[in-house]
């Protein structure tokens, strides 16, 4: 991403949920911990290996970094790879001539997917409208603070670009909606987690935390005590509460502190509600814990939708999409958490 900008009306873009992770480290008791950064998604990753060897976790490290590489030129919406082949191809719809693209076994798995959450969070998670992305500039890592033209909102938005629109035939995706433009940003790194997550452990790594700009996901522990890291506050400089993150948990947090621009006093952020084409304004920032099989593609998947359902509707789906860990800030600061998730949660003491 570009670089953070203050409030001068210029656009901010800082790494993707951005968390204070905190990592207590057993000084002096001889137990190795590995930690190694790289720049993939636009993003700063993190990844620290506990209890192995220094070879050993440089070896699966390099290996997780070299895939995250090659998933990020694959899954890039705007970029020369294979998802931006696919969107030029699904462009060329026609009414009686869809537009029809090849898929590889493994992006025909993530675009199944990633349809599949999009039906169960009601179409608030819609991968579908990069051109709406793309209209209000945030496909881009340096993007300029612009307000487009009412009336190409309207249009995309009367388009009705969806997942709905793709059908499955064998390895080929067929397009009906010319509207529909591709745009995975909000699932990649969650994706990426759990493959990474599903490799550490086949070379029995058994104790990791995997940290993809703030969508982190924990494997065993450090030392005998839990991963700990830390929600950031949405408005100022350190963390809102710290909690310890178990075994196979996943967070990821949305925010309208992430990717913005201010222009005439209004802010205006990257998560767009696809019903107005709008970014959404009721919302500051969102965060949710998922547990299970593929945690952390729920967890960066999740929480879009929520900050797009504001305060009013963000209970409700989240038991849709099988959240019961989750942290809402609303607007105009106020807090709300699911009982799960308070019972966890250690607040900073001038955080509420």
């Amino acid at each position: 991403m570009g670089e953070s900008v203050g409030r001068s009306g210029s656009p901010r873009s800082v790494p993707s949920v951005t968390f204070a992770l905190l990592l207590l480290l057993l000084a002096g008791c001889g137990q190795t911990l590995h930690k190694q950064q790289s720049y993939v998604f636009g993003t700063l990753v993190e990844i620290t290996i506990y209890g192995e060897t220094e070879d050993k976790a440089r070896r699966v490290t390099d290996q997780v970094l070299r895939d995250f590489d090659a998933l990020h030129q694959t899954l890039h919406a705007w970029q020369p790879g294979v998802l931006e082949q696919v969107n030029g191809m699904l462009a060329q719809a026609r009414p009686g001539a869809p537009g029809r693209a090849p898929l590889t076994p493994e992006l025909s798995s993530i675009l199944r997917d990633a349809a599949r959450l999009s039906a169960l969070s009601e179409g608030l998670f819609n991968p579908a409208i990069g051109n709406l992305v793309r209209l209000w500039g945030f496909h881009s890592d340096s993007f300029e603070p612009h307000r487009p033209d009412a009336e190409a909102i309207r249009r995309l938005v009367e388009a009705r670009p969806g997942m709905a629109d793709l059908r499955f035939e064998g390895d080929w995706l067929i397009a009906s909606n010319p509207a529909a433009r591709l745009d995975l940003g909000g699932y990649a790194k969650g994706y990426a987690l759990d493959q990474a997550a599903a490799y550490l452990k086949s070379q029995g790594v058994g104790n990791a935390l995997i940290n993809i700009g703030g969508n982190i996901i924990a494997l065993g522990g450090k030392g005998g005590q839990p991963w700990k890291v830390g929600i950031q506050d949405p408005r100022r400089a350190g963390a809102l509460a710290m909690l310890e993150l178990r075994d196979g948990e996943a967070i990821g947090t949305s925010g309208d502190y992430q990717r913005y621009f201010e222009l005439n006093g209004e802010r205006y952020c990257h998560l767009i509600d696809p019903r107005s084409g709008w970014p959404a304004r009721q919302t500051r920032a969102v965060t949710v814990i998922a547990q299970g099989a593929n945690a952390g593609t729920l967890s960066d998947v999740a929480s879009k939708p929520l900050f797009i359902a504001g305060p009013a509707d963000w209970r409700r789906l989240a038991d849709r999409m099988g959240i019961d860990m989750a942290l809402f800030i609303a607007a105009d600061g106020s807090i709300q958490t699911t009982d799960s998730l308070a019972q966890r949660l250690n607040w900073n003491a001038d955080a509420k």
